[in-house]
């Protein structure tokens, strides 16, 4: 009698063939700019509630960088993931998650300053901040973020 309850307990474990083949109810969604640019990667990809936003430099739309070192370019590339978020249907106020590269660790302060001025001071996204050896166009700073859909 015990073995057979067992067997009924590690039939009842097992997963049904509709969940081990591998496939996903998310649509992805791969979102770009309105000008299309030369860069090898998608502004944003979109699965299902959650919208990826890739690395962004604090640069204008000709990828020039703004003027004026890491508190400028932190400006720029927030403002950029806001144009972003919002042409994907989400806003800053949805941010789950942010990364934040930098040229330097030792302008982490000053990034923060301006960083804590685009969300809201009780909704915080989770973070990483770290220093590499070198950002693409000779950038300060890179902020990539994950956010929910609206």
């Amino acid at each position: 009698m015990a073995a057979s309850k067992k067997r009924k307990n590690n039939t009842a474990r097992r997963p049904s063939k509709s969940s081990t083949r591998g496939r996903s109810n998310h649509r992805l969604e791969y979102l770009s700019a309105p000008e299309p640019r030369s860069l090898p990667f998608s502004d944003a990809v979109r699965v299902g509630n959650l919208i990826y936003v890739s690395g962004q430099l604090g640069t204008d739309e000709n990828l020039k960088l703004a003027p004026g070192g890491v508190l400028a370019e932190t400006n720029r590339a927030l403002e950029n993931i806001s144009a972003i978020l919002k042409r994907s249907g989400s806003s800053l106020e949805h941010v789950v998650k942010c990364t934040v590269m930098l040229a330097d660790m030792s302008e982490w302060d000053a990034m923060n300053t301006v960083y804590i001025t685009f969300f809201p001071k009780n909704r915080l996204p989770a973070r990483s901040a770290f220093a590499g050896t070198g950002l693409a166009f000779g950038a300060r700073i890179e902020i990539d973020c994950v956010a929910a859909v609206k």
